[in-house]
């Protein structure tokens, strides 16, 4: 029977979800794509070649067993797919809509590489995780047995509520702390809704929420709670802050007034599409409206960008970017959809300063792709003499971000970080130098991608409750 229901890569074709024309969703911020109907969803389900060795799951941070939940879903099993989808992802629905696949599991499909276009892994994890949702599939978080001991959880981005969700599910008493006034960190306020509509966060909040986890928002750590405090409340810490501090430009003008950092950009914007008064928004300081747009960079913060900026109704969104199209660390989707929604990308181009006490343009430098460098790759070179001003009315600078000096701001001594200011922590289980004190997710590998930050959050869990069962013992003892 599965034989029958799998391996129809060579009789139908790779069919993603219908995707929303270009002049009708690049004026609002709902999600591009639409749903899967059942049917479709099996079909494309069974043009999975069951591969002995899948390098799908292989490829994916998490080991996801795709094959698997591919075959349950050809044969109409949802709720079993979900099961087997959640057993090793702890946010499917979400890595569903924002993992580049197109780099990871469905770039590494088998029938793509023999021509026959891969399999619609997203899609389907999307469709499996939404369906689960309401059909009530998705179990409450309701521990067997309460244990007397507690974790802190310093963030409430994917790593950390990865976490939380692995500790309370085994009975765990967590608290989780964060700077903003909505969990999901990155989720909610960095990822636009085009990519990631917020009421699918705040679904998952509410179930943390629901099954006892606590969180304690608006809450600057060194500033209205003490690292030393939160540490001395709990058995266990674990530090998942991500990464918040902007990677700048020393260029001659870079104070202007209209310049602007795109974390800041972006969070103004989705906080607009909670319906919360943004006061720069409403200003225009970070509104791109009727304004001549330049977002430096090429990652998918950019992307993020300059798609948000033409939904704003900006008057013309360029993208400069140092390299060419091929060298592009963003998702080749992601670029597709941009340019599809009237996003213009200027390939091999840096800045070289400002005009404009409040910017009026970008003194733009023209390159070439030289030598490759230690990394493989070709090393921008500047083409004397092509240099030139690209107008603008405001400037996004979105290249990539770095850690905060943690230390320093929590006043916390003996907690060791690596020279790019991240902070030291074991391979696998977290664990940082100061006893007891665990970390995760980008504040440990560097600004990356929200699978591995899930991924990380739940390796945390684990060790965090191997600790707390050990301490349990010597206390026993």
């Amino acid at each position: 029977m599965t034989g029958q229901k799998m391996l129809k890569f060579t009789q139908v074709d790779r069919d993603m979800p219908e995707k929303r024309v270009p002049n009708l969703r690049n004026k609002d911020f709902d999600e591009i794509y639409a749903q899967y109907a059942s049917d479709k969803a099996e079909e494309q389900a069974s043009r999975c070649s069951q591969c002995g060795v899948p390098y799908c799951q292989s490829h994916c941070p998490l080991h996801n067993n795709i094959p698997d939940w591919l075959r349950l879903t050809a044969e109409g099993r949802l709720q079993e797919a979900y099961e087997v989808s959640q057993a090793t992802n702890t946010f499917p629905e979400i890595c569903g809509r924002i993992c580049p696949q197109d780099r990871l599991c469905e770039g590494n499909c088998v029938i793509e590489q023999s021509g026959h276009g891969t399999v619609t892994i997203g899609s389907v994890e999307k469709y499996i995780t939404d369906t689960a949702f309401a059909e009530g599939w998705v179990p409450a978080i309701r521990p067997h047995v309460e244990r007397g001991d507690s974790v802190g959880i310093i963030g409430a981005g994917p790593g950390g509520l990865a976490a939380a969700d692995m500790l309370r599910c085994q009975g765990v008493q967590v608290t989780v702390y964060d700077r903003y006034d909505r969990g999901g960190g990155l989720l909610t306020y960095g990822i636009p809704g085009f990519k990631l509509e917020k009421e699918i966060v705040m679904q998952r909040t509410a179930q943390l929420e629901d099954g006892g986890v606590e969180f304690v928002l608006n809450c600057n750590v060194g500033e209205d709670l003490s690292f030393d405090a939160i540490r001395g409340k709990h058995d266990a810490v674990l530090i998942a802050t991500g990464v918040y501090k902007t990677r700048d430009l020393d260029l001659a003008g870079n104070d202007a007034d209209g310049i602007v950092r795109a974390i800041d950009y972006l969070t103004a914007s989705n906080r607009k599409s909670f319906g919360d008064v943004v006061e720069e928004f409403e200003s225009g300081e970070l509104n791109a409206a009727g304004k001549r747009v330049v977002v430096i960079g090429g990652g998918d913060t950019a992307m993020d960008c300059v798609r948000t900026a033409i939904r704003q109704g900006a008057e013309s969104v360029k993208c400069l970017y140092r390299r060419d199209r091929a060298n592009m660390p963003g998702s080749q989707r992601e670029v597709q959809n941009a340019e599809e929604e009237g996003v213009e990308f200027v390939w091999l181009s840096a800045p070289a300063g400002f005009e404009g006490d409040a910017v009026t343009g970008v003194n733009v430098q023209k390159m070439r792709l030289g030598a490759p460098d230690a990394t493989g790759r070709q090393v921008p070179e500047l083409i004397e003499g092509a240099d030139y001003v690209e107008e603008a009315d405001i400037v996004i600078k979105a290249l990539g971000f770095e850690p905060e000096e943690l230390p320093a701001l929590w006043g916390v001594e003996g907690l060791e970080v690596t020279r790019w200011g991240t902070i030291k922590a074991a391979f696998t289980s977290g664990e940082t130098s100061l006893e007891g004190v665990y970390a995760a997710g980008d504040i440990v590998r560097g600004a990356s991608l929200v699978v591995w930050a899930i991924k990380d959050g739940r390796d945390a869990a684990e060790a965090i409750l191997g600790y707390l069962n050990q301490s349990v013992t010597v206390a026993a003892e």
